[in-house]
């Protein structure tokens, strides 16, 4: 591992409401590099009467701007003008997320170049956005379904992807003519301040977008019960999706909850073992394990299972654990100390419950680790269908291998969990393909690829997974309402008997 490096001076940020940065005046919360403990970054400790504050611009700029009347092409420019920016700004961009969340730089490029792309797409949706015209209704009768933003959107955004995440959400909101509200992670709240500022330079009208830090049980909750908020859209652990269900009861908000996941990785004699090979152990690897879809599970047919896990120990051992700005690194540390110490307790207690760790398991130290939160890359064969490595998220860089004999097991033993984000399969067989594409009960199924995508097509999970869909059209219907309009032409046939005299 290369010597860590930080960025020099720390960043230092305020709230953004309503067009201004406001800078604390004492407390903050501090963010340290997960791989050196060097501190990168401190922003401010919003609380319950900023987070009040960012609503009402957010209303404000709804009820009484004119952003959501803007022509479609307009807000369209804004957007292009903000992609153009983010790529002006993506090295800085990048190494900001690498920085606060552990994730190597070179994984946090991506990040940033598909979050320009999600900017674009949405873009060009906020110039074709359009209703339906109803002709065949009768010879005096016209109907209308228009489609109408959906008022103050607020965003919660998770650790794991800062920039990416917020993207999946903010540009199709703006360009739905919403205005919005984010609470980013208050780990990783660096980017999401970043792109404020560079929303403002594009010319957004003040209070369309306004960003608040701290801690989720302050101003996440407010954003939850808020009346002045119309929809809510959330990024996280399923048992906080359950708390911000909870907690919007009282006013009925559409919510939009992407949460937990527990993918397989189901592989076929038939497929391409060296693809599948590399596949799997993206799947499971990338992002050091913490993000949402990440394959954690591998489901392998019993004839190939054991050559399989041996390419798998094989390959793992050639990759490279590093820190976050090591141009070289395959993995880097997790998010903080706690984290590592509850993904290190799932190995113990899958090993106790009798599973077989063939490789990693371990928290890395020594020389070039220093004080990181640094793990192994680690395989776990023989995970029962009922042990909780197998059943529970661990989000973290481990795989759990369970063997399968017939179809019937594999579509079982992928559905056997709680959740429903998404599921890989692999297989040259295209009826096999198709098969499990109709019976994996997942939003998404990818099929001789994994952790795949582009800005058109629409991602979400089922189950204790959530509800509601982020990029594509479907992404961006979530931030309008739909309208029928009504209109009658010429003389009204009277209805009631009596009539006028």
């Amino acid at each position: 591992m290369t010597a860590p490096v930080t960025a020099r001076p720390v960043r230092s940020y305020g709230v953004f409401i309503d067009g201004a940065e406001i800078q604390p005046s004492t407390e903050f919360i501090t963010r340290e590099n997960p791989g050196t403990q060097e501190m990168v970054a401190r922003f401010a400790h919003g609380d319950l009467a900023q987070a009040r504050a960012a609503v009402a611009a957010a209303r404000r700029a709804f009820d009484q701007g004119d952003w959501p009347d803007r022509p479609g092409q307009e807000r369209a420019a804004v957007l292009r003008a903000l992609a153009s920016l983010i790529r002006r700004d993506q090295e800085t961009l990048a190494r900001i997320d690498a920085e606060e969340s552990g994730k190597p730089i070179r994984l946090a490029r991506g990040d940033v170049a598909t979050g320009i792309a999600l900017t674009e797409y949405a873009a060009a949706l906020a110039m074709t956005s359009h209703g339906e015209a109803h002709t065949s209704l009768g010879p005096d009768f016209t109907g209308l379904v228009t489609r109408e933003p959906c008022g103050v959107v607020a965003m919660i955004t998770p650790w794991n992807f800062p920039l990416l995440l917020l993207m999946q959400k903010l540009p199709f909101a703006l360009a739905a003519g919403c205005t919005t509200v984010c609470k980013p992670s208050e780990l990783t709240s660096g980017s999401t301040l970043e792109i404020a500022r560079l929303a403002a330079e594009a010319g957004l009208d003040r209070g369309v977008f306004n960003v608040v830090t701290g801690p989720g049980a302050t101003v996440g909750h407010h954003l939850a019960q808020s009346r002045d908020v119309d929809v809510l859209s959330f990024t996280g652990s399923t048992a906080v999706g359950r708390s911000i269900v909870e907690a919007s009861a009282g006013n009925l908000k559409r919510l939009s909850l992407e949460l937990g996941g527990k993918a397989a990785s189901v592989v076929f004699p038939d497929a391409d073992l060296e693809d599948a090979v590399d596949g799997v152990l993206f799947g499971v690897l990338f992002n050091q394990g913490e993000c949402c879809v990440s394959g954690a599970r591998l489901l392998v047919h019993q004839d190939v299972a054991d050559q399989f896990v041996r390419a798998l120990v094989d390959r793992v051992a050639t990759l490279r654990v590093g820190a976050p700005l090591d141009e070289d690194a395959d993995i880097g540390p997790l998010i903080h100390s706690a984290h590592l110490d509850k993904v290190l307790a799932a190995v113990d207690g899958a090993r106790a419950e009798g599973a077989r760790v063939v490789a990693g398991g371990t928290r890395l130290t020594g020389d070039g680790f220093g004080a990181g939160h640094f793990m192994a890359p680690t395989i776990i064969d023989q995970v029962s269908p009922t042990s909780r490595l197998f059943n529970e998220e661990v989000f973290g860089p481990v795989l759990a291998i369970s063997r399968f004999r017939t179809e019937d097991e594999a579509v079982e033993l992928a559905n056997a969990v709680e959740y429903g984000l998404a599921n890989s399969v692999w297989s040259k067989n295209i009826d096999t393909a198709l098969a499990l594409g109709r019976r994996l009960r997942s939003g998404t199924v990818w099929v001789n690829t994994t952790i795949d995508g582009a800005p058109q097509l629409p991602g979400g999970g089922v189950k204790s997974s959530g509800y509601g869909r982020e990029m594509g059209q479907a992404g961006f219907e979530e931030f309008t309402e739909v309208k029928t309009v009504q209109i009658r032409s010429g003389k009204r046939t009277p209805f009631f008997r009596g009539g006028a005299r």
